[in-house]
């Protein structure tokens, strides 16, 4: 099987029902995806299929095959995923920082659909994504300010 991950082919030996996210780790040893909870309902674990945020952990490998898959690896090298980390940084965003690849991931989505989202459209865009050390009044702030780099 081929994969394209972060503008890069992969030729990979896995079962087709193996989840994206253990090709990622185990197989490409792409450790900055993590594992959360393993049913999508943390957000730990979210790339871009196609530039649209998806949780890895449910999703099957053969379902990803010819398209264009992106992680937090690739995060620095796209322009809106570069704002978003400097936010993140000048704004001291993490705390344990587990969930923060996932965070930047759904955030760098956000902005790319919706370069100046409002508080509704970032409560959406970031719902499915879990900080147990609660830094999401940081996280607005820190979309907030990558939108505002982006409109200069």
């Amino acid at each position: 099987m081929q994969l394209e991950v972060n503008g890069q082919m992969q030729n990979l030996d896995a079962q087709p029902d193996m989840p994206l996210l253990w090709v990622l780790r185990d197989s490409l040893h792409m450790t900055g995806t993590k594992f959360g909870c393993g049913m999508a309902l943390c957000g730990a674990c979210t790339v871009h299929v196609d530039g649209q945020p998806v949780r890895s952990c449910i999703t099957q490998v053969s379902t990803v095959a010819g398209k264009k898959i992106t992680t937090i690896e690739a995060m620095s090298a796209d322009a809106v995923g570069r704002r978003v980390q400097a936010a993140w940084i000048e704004l001291g965003v993490p705390q344990c920082g587990y969930c923060q690849s996932g965070q930047i991931m759904s955030a760098t989505a956000l902005l790319k659909q919706k370069p100046q989202p409002n508080d509704a459209d970032i409560d959406s865009a970031m719902s499915g994504n879990i900080c147990r050390c609660g830094t999401y009044p940081r996280i607005r702030a820190a979309i907030k300010r990558a939108a505002g780099a982006g409109s200069s």
